[in-house]
C-alpha cells in the first residue's frame, strides 16, 4: 500500500490531536492560573530590569502617526 505525504498526514492528524489532548494535565482553577501568570510577568520584569542597556540602544519598533 502506497501513501502520499498528504494522505499520511490526513490519516495521522486525528491521532496526533488525540495524543496531545490526552497529554495535557488537568487545568488549574482560574485564580491560580492568573496568580501564576502575574508571578511570571513580575519575575521576567525583574530579570529585564537588572540587565544593563546602553543609552545608544534603539527600540525594535517605530512610532508613526
Amino acid at each position: 500500500m502506497r501513501l502520499t505525504r498528504r494522505q499520511l498526514a490526513t490519516v495521522l492528524a486525528p491521532a496526533v490531536a488525540l495524543a496531545e489532548t490526552a497529554a495535557q494535565p488537568a487545568a488549574a482553577p482560574p485564580d491560580e492560573e492568573l496568580r501564576a501568570a502575574r508571578n511570571r510577568v513580575k519575575t521576567n520584569g525583574e530579570t529585564l530590569a537588572g540587565q544593563p542597556v546602553p543609552m545608544a540602544t534603539e527600540p525594535a519598533f517605530q512610532f508613526k502617526v
